[in-house]
């Protein structure tokens, strides 16, 4: 039995383009499967999540995270009553328009990017999803359904000033952007969080770049990893860093529950619509829960994000970006046949949004060696 205000494929505002339904699957199933079939959707497995591919298997991707946050997602939604096709397909969504490098390669794009309109991973993500893959014969992107497009948009809030190839979209397609996204939406932007913050925790501890010591004074997280370690005495390194953020990734869903089931109870909405036009939003943590998050981003910033070590991996993908769109640019002859073709006959900002598009859509890997054949005299080209 759903919430009134979940939203319900069989009610959904629909497709850009109309398609005919299928027997199997609802419109949000096949949502979420066009997104796991994308190619960009397959990159993810070699673009990093704070550690570049070559450092170990055992750190999280882009891929993994988006799996493990679609995890947590349907797990919320289903304790919700919300539909946890389009929370999943959200949350697998959500991070497709990343660089290679993570946040230092988008940062790196969007210098560059500057004197053509800036580069942001969301606005790629979005035209990813309805533009650059094109594999099918009546339309480019994936022609997903109004309510993900809205959640991949909208899942942090309402969007004031949209990037153009939204604001674009949305004179074709309104997704409404001055009110704030599905309860599958939120769910999905705060997995998110969930994933992230837990997870990171976990690799910098694998890493070394801090101890179990060092999380001691930390809000919710230096209680839980003491109370492990009280519970479990002698337990190996390995299993008390997953037995904490087992409890830590619990902790965080009950309370994100327990606060959004209160306000649910407060406003009361009659249906999807009337959630999205709240004023704030539904799905929520409460405050001293959001004081703890807050505590674990600023800790994380500073003893993982800005350590030395990500800090010099973070200086190569800079410079790796940066001088790959600067070669691009101006030699589009060393593009791959079909972006050379594209990117030839124009110049300014038009080359460089395929530039960018380019190397946006790159791995780690492929980055790294596209950059050796540019610049390496001694590389095989």
């Amino acid at each position: 039995m759903s919430a009134p205000y979940a939203c319900l494929p069989e009610k959904s505002r629909g497709r850009l383009v109309a398609e005919q339904g299928s027997a199997m699957r609802s419109d949000f199933q096949r949502d979420r499967d066009r997104i796991i079939h994308s190619s960009a959707f397959r990159r993810l497995q070699y673009k990093t999540q704070v550690f570049v591919f070559h450092e170990g298997d055992y750190y999280r991707t882009r891929l993994t995270h988006s799996i493990e946050v679609a995890q947590i997602a349907r797990s919320i939604a289903r304790a919700l009553d919300l539909n946890e096709d389009l929370a999943e397909a959200v949350s697998l969504a959500h991070d497709l328009g990343h660089t290679p490098f993570g946040h230092a390669g988008e940062e790196a794009l969007d210098a560059v990017m500057q004197p053509y309109g800036g580069f942001d991973h969301n606005e790629q993500a979005f035209r990813i999803l309805t533009e650059l893959e094109r594999h099918y014969a009546l339309f480019d992107g994936l022609n997903l359904t109004w309510e993900t497009l809205e959640g991949v948009v909208k899942h942090n809030g309402p969007v004031a000033r949209p990037r153009p190839s939204i604001a674009r979209f949305c004179q074709a397609f309104d997704l409404e952007l001055g009110t704030h996204a599905s309860a599958e939406a939120q769910v999905a932007a705060l997995a998110d969080d969930i994933a992230y913050n837990n997870h990171d925790l976990a690799d910098g501890l694998r890493a070394g770049l801090f101890t179990v010591a060092d999380l001691g004074a930390l809000p919710l997280v230096g209680q839980t990893f003491q109370l492990v370690e009280r519970v479990h005495p002698g337990l190996d390194r390995g299993r008390l860093r997953h037995e904490a953020v087992r409890r830590l990734i619990n902790a965080m869903v009950e309370d994100l529950l327990g606060e959004t089931r209160r306000r649910l109870g407060e406003a009361r909405p009659a249906d999807a619509a009337a959630l999205r036009r709240a004023g704030r939003p539904m799905v929520a943590f409460s405050a001293p829960m959001q004081a703890n998050e807050k505590a674990i981003k600023a800790f994380l910033f500073k003893r993982m994000y800005r350590h030395h070590r990500v800090n010099r991996m973070i200086a190569k993908a800079r410079r790796v970006v940066q001088e790959l769109f600067h070669g691009y640019m101006s030699q589009p002859q060393c593009l791959p046949e079909e972006w050379r073709v594209r990117a030839e006959p124009v110049e300014g900002a038009d080359r460089a949004r395929l530039v960018a598009d380019y190397i946006a859509g790159m791995t780690d890997r492929y980055a790294l060696e596209e950059h050796a054949k540019l610049f390496d005299l001694y590389a095989r080209t």
